[in-house]
């Protein structure tokens, strides 16, 4: 599976749990420590802000701190819909995979920043599935898609701060148990 097609998945997985939140869902735990549903799906929404001045070429600092604040409003809904619809439309815009992109980490490729993104939406969908009780089943080819990109980056970015704890599982687990425990989550 390329990177366009499983940012869309993904993007369809996070989009199927938000559309499940109910006005009494807001203030719930997530599996996301501290994070409540609100701060999980503010997280996911700040992030699809972020798209597409990154992948027009803006730097960090050129975006400042234009999107730290509340970006849910009074319709957390509209604030996810409106966003995701801006950041997919980045992704597949002609060439946008083939340029840099500046990071707060540095300058990366927009491919290694798209695989970030979609494995952000993927963990998280499950993440914010399991906070409201909804069906936590990610789609088995971006769970697939996602594992095998991260496997090799596991150390690294748990070692920035961005997985928990490595989770031990069978060896013949499905993808998306893997995925899940390798990021620091008990499925």
């Amino acid at each position: 599976m390329d990177l366009i097609e499983a940012h869309g998945l993904a993007i369809t997985e996070f989009d199927r749990r938000v559309r499940r939140v109910r006005p009494e869902h807001w203030a719930l735990g997530t599996p996301c420590e501290k994070w409540s549903v609100r701060d999980l799906v503010g997280h996911l929404v700040q992030e699809q802000l972020w798209a597409p001045e990154l992948l027009a070429g803006c730097t960090v600092e050129q975006v400042g701190d234009r999107f730290d604040h509340d970006n849910l409003g009074s319709d957390p809904l509209h604030s996810w819909v409106l966003a995701a619809a801006a950041a997919r439309e980045a992704w597949i815009t002609p060439k946008a995979l083939q340029r840099p992109v500046h990071l707060s980490s540095g300058k990366s490729t927009a491919v290694e920043y798209g695989w970030q993104m979609t494995t952000d939406l993927a963990v998280h969908s499950w993440d914010l599935a399991r906070a409201v009780g909804a069906d936590e089943r990610i789609n088995p080819g971006l769970a697939r898609a996602v594992l095998e990109h991260v496997s090799p980056n596991a150390e690294e970015w748990r070692a920035a701060g961005l997985f928990g704890p490595a989770v031990a599982v069978p060896d013949a687990a499905d993808p998306q148990t893997r995925l899940l425990a390798l990021t620091g989550r008990t499925p």
